[in-house]
C-alpha cells in the first residue's frame, strides 16, 4: 500500500542537491554514446505518464531533464503491449533508448533479450517486487489497476461487484481495452482470474459480459474521455492515468469490482523502467533512468502524475498523495505472480479470444 502521510526522510534541499549530484557532468558534451554524437534520447513508453495540455509527469520531467543536461527527449507513445512489438520489430536496427511499460509486458521484453542490465542510483530503494534483480528494469511510479464510471449519469454509485456489470443498462456502454496489446487490458485478465478463483471461471465470466461490452481497443487512456462523455459508463484503467485527468475529464470517478465475497480488489501495475539493448544512446539513457529516480523527480509523481513514488523513502504529503491514500483505503492488493503470467499469458488471451469471439 502506498506510504504518503509519514514525515519526510529528505528535506527538500537534500532532494535537490542529490538531483543536483546524479546529474553533474551531465551539461558538458560527453552526454552520448559515441563522442559528438546528438544529445538526445528516445523514450518508447505505455501511455499515461503525459497530458495533452503540458501538465503531466513526463510533460514536466522531460523539460528539466533537457534543460539540466540539453539532451533532448525524443518519445513515442501506444499500448505495453505495442511498444514492446515494436521494440522487438527493430531489434536488428534499435532506435529506442529506455522502455517504459507495465507488466508483464517488462517482463516479456526481458524474456524477449531486448533490455540491458543497469541499476539506476536510487534504486536500491525501490522495493525489490518492483525491480529485476538483475537490473533488468526498475519501476520509476507505482500504481494500481481500477475501473472508472460515469459519475453523473450514475450519479455517483459505481457497480459494486464484477456481477453488477452484467446488468442490461451497461449494454454498449461498457468497453475495456484488448488483452495482450494494452497493459490495463491485461490486467482485466488477471484480476479477474483472481476474483473469480481462476482461469476457467474468469473466463466464463467475461464471456457473459462481452453482451454489453463495446468492443476492443489497442489503448486504454481513449477510453476515459468516453466515459467522461457519457458515451461509456464504465471502462477499464488504472489509478495513476485516471486520477491525472480528473481535472481535464470531471465526470469520471474510479472503483475496484469485487468478486462474491464483496471484497474489493487491485493490485499494482508500476511504470517500469529499462535500458534498451544497444541503445544508440545508452550514456544519455542511463543518465536518464538516475534522473527519474532521484528524491525530487520521485516527489512529483503524485503532485504532477497523480501516481505513487517508486521509492520508498520518498513519502509526498501533497494533496494529490493524501487524496490517492484515502482512495485506496479498503482495498485489498493482491501480488500476481508475475513469471507465470509472463510465461502464460498467451494462453491467457487465447482462451480469452475464445471465450469472447474476439
Amino acid at each position: 500500500m502506498p506510504r504518503f502521510l509519514k514525515p519526510l526522510p529528505l528535506a527538500a534541499g537534500l532532494g535537490a542537491l542529490c538531483l543536483a549530484t546524479v546529474l553533474t557532468g551531465c551539461a558538458g558534451t560527453s552526454g552520448t554514446a559515441k563522442a559528438g554524437g546528438p544529445k538526445e534520447i528516445t523514450v518508447y513508453s505505455a501511455d499515461g505518464l503525459k497530458a495533452e495540455d503540458g501538465s503531466g509527469f513526463y510533460d514536466k520531467a522531460f523539460k528539466d531533464f533537457e534543460q539540466r543536461t540539453g539532451i533532448k527527449v525524443k518519445y513515442v507513445e501506444g499500448g505495453s503491449g505495442e511498444m514492446v512489438q515494436r521494440l522487438a520489430r527493430e531489434k536488428s536496427n534499435t532506435k529506442a533508448d529506455v522502455i517504459v511499460t507495465l507488466p508483464p509486458f517488462i517482463q516479456q521484453a526481458d524474456g524477449k533479450g531486448l533490455l540491458d542490465a543497469y541499476k539506476p542510483q536510487g534504486s536500491e530503494e525501490v522495493a525489490d517486487a518492483d525491480k529485476d534483480p538483475s537490473g533488468k528494469w526498475t519501476s520509476i511510479a507505482d500504481n494500481y489497476f481500477c475501473f472508472i464510471y460515469n459519475t453523473k449519469e450514475l450519479k455517483g454509485a459505481p457497480p459494486k461487484t464484477w456481477k453488477d456489470l452484467l446488468d442490461p443498462k451497461f449494454k454498449d456502454k461498457l468497453q475495456y481495452s484488448t488483452p495482450g496489446v494494452a497493459g490495463d487490458g491485461t490486467a482485466v485478465l488477471i484480476k479477474a482470474m483472481h476474483d473469480f478463483g481462476g482461469k476457467d471461471p474468469a473466463m466464463a465470466f467475461l464471456k457473459d459480459l462481452q453482451t454489453n461490452n463495446v468492443g476492443p481497443s489497442k489503448s486504454t487512456g481513449q477510453l476515459a474521455p468516453k466515459v467522461d462523455k457519457g458515451e461509456l459508463l464504465v471502462a477499464n484503467g488504472d489509478v495513476q492515468m485516471n486520477f491525472a485527468n480528473m481535472k481535464s475529464m470531471p465526470n469520471q470517478g474510479i472503483f475496484f469490482p469485487a468478486g462474491d465475497d464483496g471484497k474489493p480488489t487491485t493490485f499494482a501495475l508500476p511504470y517500469a523502467a529499462g535500458l534498451v539493448k544497444d541503445a544508440p544512446h545508452a550514456e544519455n539513457a542511463k543518465k536518464f533512468l538516475d534522473y527519474l529516480l532521484t528524491p525530487a523527480v520521485q516527489r512529483s509523481v503524485s503532485a504532477d502524475g497523480g501516481g505513487f513514488a517508486a521509492r520508498a523513502d520518498v513519502m509526498p504529503t501533497d494533496r494529490n498523495a493524501t487524496a490517492l491514500t484515502s482512495l485506496m483505503k479498503g482495498v485489498e492488493v493482491f501480488r500476481p505472480d508475475w513469471a507465470d503470467i509472463s510465461k502464460n499469458l498467451p494462453s491467457y488471451v487465447d482462451a480469452w479470444k475464445t471465450a469472447t469471439g474476439s
